[in-house]
């Protein structure tokens, strides 16, 4: 910590080499010299203070912290999609076996994004530890829980499907009405009973 204060400044380093005029008075140039001292104990308390990485525990710490608010880090192995469109990251090749999992909602995908995109990556997540069938987790509903998500996570394609477990929607598949009024030309031709091999139709 800072232990200098203002006569230590002004000894070791002289208030001309800090800007303050000889010919000012002590009263003022001790205010001066405080006023950097505060200024040069915030500037070393901001760089000694720890990053948000040195927060986050790692996942296998998660269960030591259930009903805080944490920052768990880990790498996200694959997204995994269960019933009605619930997104899972898995941090382990065994998931049941592993000691943390994030879940996602299909009704929170659209202020998340694409999820699919954090596989391969190593993420920092930040909310409640809960405990789900005896394993903690957090459960992501806004893209500001991940630390970068902005960068790291593009918005949902349009024709993504969250409920049919995150599949492309089918229904943007079907044929335009204008295949369909060819097919039919054939059919009102039939209807009339025209003959095109025959000739002329009887009087």
């Amino acid at each position: 910590m800072l232990l200098w204060n203002a006569e230590t400044i002004d000894r070791h380093v002289g208030t001309a080499a800090l800007g303050c005029p000889a010919g000012q008075s002590p009263a003022a140039r001790s205010h001066a010299l405080r006023r950097i001292t505060l200024q040069v104990a915030l500037l070393l308390f901001l760089f000694s203070a720890p990053s948000r990485a040195a927060e986050c525990i790692p996942i296998h710490e998660a269960g030591q912290h259930i009903g805080e608010t944490k920052c768990v880090t880990g790498k996200v192995l694959r997204i995994e999609v269960g019933k009605k469109g619930v997104h899972f990251l898995d941090f382990c090749e065994d998931q049941m076996a592993c000691p943390f999992t994030v879940v996602v909602f299909s009704n929170d995908l659209k202020d998340v994004g694409d999820v699919r995109r954090l596989a391969g990556r190593t993420i920092e997540i930040r909310g409640a530890v809960k405990a789900y069938e005896g394993r903690p987790e957090i459960i992501l509903s806004r893209i500001s829980q991940i630390e970068g998500g902005a960068a790291m996570i593009p918005p949902l394609p349009k024709n993504y499907d969250v409920e049919n477990r995150g599949h492309f929607s089918a229904g943007r598949l079907r044929p335009t009405k204008k295949p369909g009024k060819k097919k039919s030309k054939p059919n009102t031709t039939a209807t009339y009973g025209n003959d095109v091999e025959g000739g002329d139709p009887p009087n």
